[in-house]
């Protein structure tokens, strides 16, 4: 079964660049890293060796102005803990 948790916010440039350092703080300890994700922190246990990949859009929809996204993905295998029986 998979579980997602996300949350949007609107924050500064400023507010931004020290969430996504704080994730790369967590990225770089080793073990667990502890992710926040809005008022909720999940204990993940990245891998050594990520699948890392970064998207950009950038549209001019029919209505509104131009906007631009930049999606960034790590994803990891989990080794599962062996059952004790």
């Amino acid at each position: 079964m998979a579980e997602k948790t996300n949350t949007t916010e609107d924050v500064s440039r400023e507010r931004a660049a020290d969430l996504v350092q704080e994730l790369a703080r967590e990225l770089r300890r080793d073990g667990t890293a502890n992710v926040r994700v809005g008022n909720k922190t999940l204990s993940l246990t990245p891998a050594p060796e990520l699948e890392y990949k970064i998207e950009v859009e950038e549209r001019s929809p029919m209505l509104g102005g131009p906007r631009e996204e930049v999606t960034v993905t790590l994803e990891w295998e989990v080794d599962e803990e062996p059952s004790t029986e």
